[in-house]
Parts: structure tokens; C-alpha cells; sequence
């Protein structure tokens, strides 16, 4: 297949981009600068320049491949802003696939459900601070009624691995290194899902190629790892004390990230696309060192 991904020089694309190649697929990749488009070429790929806005070029890529997937977004990613893009950029790319039976893969994020794991069938619903991604995910999904073979990938809170440099595992530790205390929040028991990053490439791969049109899929590997592990696991590497500190201490997104407990499964999803999660861990992966280099 020749597979047109937006996102293609991010943190999940850049594992993404190898994972189709390997696996004897072509891929479009979206850059809209000159070190993006230079980071898509190192990895393979033939290069379109352009970002979200333009729609003239996502209708382009998506007419000149067999799939796409959409990763890019705009920072931060919950502002207004930031979802009127992404509703444009998937009504633009679910017009140019419409009728065509071809796959149109969207991501998303694990649902928090209290009391149990969240699952691939809970229902998604547009409220709170994320609604407007929320109604971009059922516009993806709807478009199996015009005959795309949409699917979503919900990723969970961390998606780890080597060469992380931005995500919530190198802001604890960022916090922590500042403060001199790796803190969670309350006794630490809330729960965060995880999936390596190669791992959740893998599942995007078996997505584009096989996932039913309508699917959601969860791209977890743990299913909940208490944040107080998280803290002791990087309190051993900069030998800090962790402990609970007050939530005020946290800022941004860290403070419902460190007290909402979050659990997440995929076993639906390995189920249905006979996937299975072969990486480390989350605590593993901290504990191989790389994030304090």
C-alpha cells in the first residue's frame, strides 16, 4: 500500500514511518518544515510538503495513496484553535477517501472510565476539556458511512521509548530534578495506561492494513502503572526521596494526569487484530537509563 501520514517526523510518526516500510508499504509523509521533510527522507519516505492548513495538499496526498494516517496536530492540541484545524484536516481527508473503501486511521486518547480499565467499546462522549477532539474522533468514525474504512487508535497517557523528549515522563522527571523530590499526588495509587512506542507503531500497521471499518482500538501496554511507581522508579535513577506532595506543587496538565486513576485495556484489541505488545514496559523503560542522559 502507499500510505499518505500526516505527523510523519513526530515522536509516534517517526516509529510509525519504519514500521510500514519494514513491513513493505510506501509512505507519503506530510513535513512542513525543511528539518521535517529532511527527517521524513532519512527515514524512507517521499515527502509532501505542507501542514494542516492547507487542505489543498491533504486532499493531494490523500488522492495519491491507498490510506492514510492522520497523527499531526497542533500545539497545544485541546485549544480551539488547535480543533478547528483537525476538523478541517479530517473532513478534507475523510472528502478525498469518501466511497473509495479505503482506510482513514485517526488517533485519540484512552478513555477514563471510573471504577474499571476503559475499554474499546465505551462509548465516546463530547464533554468536558477535551470535547472538541472528542467530536472530531465520532466525525472520523462516521465516515465508514461514506465509505471509508475509518478507525481510531486510542493511545494511552505515555507512550515511552527512547528518544522521548516531551512527553509526561520527561516532565516528572524535569519536576522532579527542580524540586529535588519526585512527587505524585495523594498515596500514588492512581493508575496511568502505557505502551511503548514501537508497540503502538504496530498497532497503527495492523490498522491500516486490516482494522474493520468503525473499529476503536486501544494502543495499550500496561494497563495501569500507579503513579507512585513512576516517581520511585525515577527517584533511583537521580537518587531523590519521592513522596506525596500537595497538588499544587504540579502544574498544567500534571495535576488530573497524577490523581485521576486511568486504567485502560486493549484486550479487545489484541483480539480482534491479533496484536500483542512485545516492548518494555513503562517501569522498564525508565529503568534502562535513557531518559537521564
Amino acid at each position: 500500500m502507499r500510505i499518505f501520514v500526516t505527523g510523519a517526523s513526530g515522536w509516534i510518526g517517526s516509529a510509525v514511518v519504519p514500521e510500514l516500510i519494514s513491513a513493505g508499504h510506501q509512505v507519503l509523509g506530510l513535513a512542513r518544515s525543511d528539518v521535517s521533510a529532511k527527517a521524513v527522507a532519512g527515514m524512507g519516505a517521499e515527502v509532501l510538503r505542507g501542514d494542516l492548513n492547507d487542505t489543498g495538499v491533504l486532499r493531494a496526498g490523500t488522492l495519491d495513496s491507498d490510506g492514510v494516517i492522520h497523527l499531526a496536530f497542533v500545539v497545544p492540541s485541546v485549544s480551539e484553535a488547535a480543533t478547528r484545524t483537525d476538523a478541517r484536516a479530517i473532513e478534507t481527508l475523510v472528502t478525498g477517501l469518501a466511497g473509495s473503501g479505503k482506510p482513514l486511521v485517526i488517533s485519540g486518547a484512552t478513555l477514563v472510565t471510573p471504577g474499571r480499565p476503559a475499554t474499546e467499546r465505551d462509548e465516546l462522549i463530547a464533554a468536558g476539556p477535551i470535547a472538541a477532539r472528542i467530536t472530531n474522533m465520532q466525525a472520523a468514525l462516521a465516515a465508514a458511512d461514506r465509505g471509508v474504512r475509518s478507525c481510531l487508535v486510542m493511545l494511552p497517557r505515555s507512550v515511552h521509548g527512547q528518544g522521548e523528549r516531551h512527553g509526561f515522563i520527561p516532565q516528572l522527571i524535569a519536576a522532579a530534578r527542580a524540586k529535588g523530590v519526585c512527587g505524585y499526588i495523594g498515596d500514588g495509587a492512581s493508575r496511568w495506561p502505557a505502551v511503548h512506542v514501537k508497540d503502538a507503531a504496530s498497532l497503527y500497521r495492523l490498522a491500516i492494513e486490516q482494522a474493520p471499518a468503525g473499529a476503536v482500538l486501544n494502543a495499550v501496554g500496561d494497563e495501569g502503572v500507579p503513579v507512585r511507581e513512576i516517581a520511585e522508579a525515577i527517584g533511583r535513577h537521580l537518587n531523590l526521596p519521592a513522596r506525596s506532595l500537595p497538588a499544587e506543587e504540579f502544574g498544567g496538565m500534571l495535576v488530573p494526569l497524577l490523581s485521576r486513576d486511568m486504567p485502560a485495556s486493549s484486550t479487545i484489541t489484541q483480539e480482534l487484530l491479533g496484536w500483542q505488545p512485545t516492548h518494555p514496559g513503562l517501569i522498564e523503560d525508565i529503568e534502562q537509563g535513557h531518559y537521564f542522559t
